[in-house]
């Protein structure tokens, strides 16, 4: 059982939203759950149901800017750098704009290699491979 049941995120326009999450998510593992008039889930199995939500309407039309108060980004740790790869690949596809394309960041360590995307509505994504020393 995952700690962190669900996760949700708003967006600026629900079926923009799903047109960027949804081959995204479906990369990664993840289904399509149930699709209301204000929100969007995904599921995959015991993991975390991410559910995206239309911004309230009294909200204002700016995506979110990284480094405000709030949302920093969320991170998919995967098997390889080719899956890495993969799914920058499928992200840019779909809409999604390069923060930081696929790359080593010895920063964090010599084995960590990651890219960075971000949706529409300022949402950002990291896919990571950091395997273990040997």
């Amino acid at each position: 059982m995952a700690l962190l049941d669900h996760l949700g995120i708003s967006v600026l326009d629900l079926d923009r939203g799903k047109q960027q999450f949804h081959p995204v998510l479906t990369a990664l593992g993840y289904t399509l759950g149930t699709e209301a008039p204000h929100g969007i889930s995904w599921d995959n199995g015991d993991e975390t149901e991410l559910i995206i939500f239309e911004r309230r309407a009294e909200a204002d039309d700016l995506p979110h800017r990284h480094g405000d108060a709030g949302w920093q980004h969320l991170a998919f740790s995967v098997d390889s750098r080719e899956e890495v790869d993969r799914l920058h690949a499928i992200a840019m596809e779909a809409g999604w704009k390069a923060v930081r394309d696929p790359k080593l960041y010895p920063r964090f360590s010599d084995r960590y290699y990651a890219s960075f995307v971000e949706d529409d509505s300022g949402i950002r994504l990291e896919f990571m491979h950091n395997p273990p020393r040997d």
